[in-house]
């Protein structure tokens, strides 16, 4: 299939393009570069020994889209590109619902007018909120977002379905996202945030190379095996396995679907930091600090949908995940900035 990548350049768009090239499908992607480099993509090339089409273009500029769409016949879109700082979405929430919601309204347009009327979308687990039930399944009524960054993904799946109700056209998948970390086995492509990181891997592997003097973790008081918080940590080249099988709902003609993608398994914080000391045979320093609000004390997934439906299921586990985070950063200590 010729499929449009937007966001490709960025952490989990990057290993998808990966994933995809790997398995035969033909790849054009767009980014603006906000949060992400275009080494990231040449690196991308190395691994797949093929070239990329690339186009700086943001998903706000109708017209830049237009001709680009003039120019290439897609069979499908997938859809990553979107701001996705959690704290920087409650200090900035304009700029959240004007890049992620209007951007994404402008490429349905564009989509739209071209009649490429296939799309994934990256969505995440936050739409739940605070879980009434664990494991969550596809089912599960979506809570009360606790930021604007959580807010976004809503409000996108909330026109999504909208917009297949009206036109049954549209095939439609929601990959509800639980917590990506690890990087590409290579160890030349991972993640790379732009200043304070807002996941917990960055964290440990900033200490780790000595970037930071230790980790905070916050909260040791939850209902949990070890008081501190829970989480459904999955590989990032398992997400990028989850597009491409979601591909197969799109071949299928699915109208609108959603599926989880999560390993069904809860780790704790310190779960990860001790597996991560394990495998590595590092020491991470860490110190206790308070509550963050807006945390909920566990959260993961129900994943059986998309291994039913899709034939998908996480192949990597945690040790996996903490020992090529390391390999990641280990020899990218300043990331793409080297």
């Amino acid at each position: 299939m010729k499929i449009l990548v937007t966001g490709g350049a960025g952490y989990i768009g990057s290993h998808t393009v990966v994933e995809l090239q790997n398995t035969g499908h033909n790849v054009v992607v767009i980014d603006n570069l906000s949060n992400s480099k275009e080494i990231a993509l040449q690196r991308v090339s190395q691994i797949t020994n093929k070239p990329i089409d690339f186009y700086n273009i943001d998903i706000r500029d109708f017209n830049a889209l237009d001709k680009l769409l003039d120019k290439y016949s897609f069979d499908c879109c997938i859809h990553f590109a979107g701001l996705k700082a959690v704290g920087e979405s409650v200090q900035k929430p304009l700029d959240y619902y004007d890049n992620n919601v209007g951007g994404t309204v402008t490429l349905l347009r564009a989509l739209n007018k071209h009649n490429c009327k296939n799309i994934i979308f990256s969505s995440s687990a936050c739409v739940y909120g605070n879980p009434k039930i664990i494991p969550i399944t596809e089912e599960c009524p979506k809570g009360l977002c606790t930021n604007p960054y959580g807010q976004t993904k809503h409000i996108i799946e909330e026109i999504m379905k909208d917009l297949q109700k009206c036109d049954s056209d549209w095939n439609i998948v929601l990959l509800r996202y639980f917590n990506p970390i690890g990087a590409h086995k290579s160890g030349t492509i991972g993640e790379d945030p732009n200043g304070i990181p807002n996941n917990l891997m960055p964290f440990i592997t900033q200490v780790a190379v000595g970037k930071r003097p230790e980790l905070n973790v916050f909260g040791d008081d939850y209902d949990t095996h070890d008081g501190t918080g829970v989480r459904d940590y999955i590989h990032v080249v398992d997400l990028a396995r989850g597009h491409v099988s979601a591909l197969k709902a799109i071949e299928n003609k699915c109208g609108l679907e959603i599926f989880n993608l999560g390993t069904g398994n809860g780790y704790s914080v310190l779960d990860v930091v001790h597996t991560f000391e394990k495998v590595n045979n590092l020491k991470i320093p860490y110190v206790i600090k308070p509550r963050r609000a807006g945390d909920v004390p566990t959260c993961y997934s129900n994943a059986d949908k998309a291994k039913k439906v899709l034939g998908w299921s996480a192949q990597f586990n945690l040790e996996d995940m903490c020992r090529d985070s390391w390999n990641w950063q280990k020899n990218n200590p300043n990331g793409y900035d080297e």
